[in-house]
């Protein structure tokens, strides 16, 4: 049984909708969805180039995550 959150699209911060992988692959897949939607190369390599930087983890986070890595083995 598919978890229901590939079943159903949402809206993210009210102004940008996520679509659920159903709707992706009912596409034809992520290119031609990419396609369909309107977005190409171009504009995702323009649209990440422009993003705000993103945070690193702080150190405290970081030996955490390296912690729950080295016990998930």
């Amino acid at each position: 049984m598919k978890a229901d959150t590939f079943l159903r699209s949402t809206r993210l911060a009210g102004t940008q909708r996520s679509y659920s992988v159903d709707e992706v692959l009912a596409a034809g897949g992520a290119t031609a969805f990419g396609r369909k939607s309107g977005k190409t190369n171009e504009t995702l390599i323009r649209a990440l180039e422009n993003a705000e930087p993103i945070e690193p983890f702080t150190e405290e986070e970081w030996d955490d995550l390296m912690a729950q890595l080295e016990r998930d083995k």
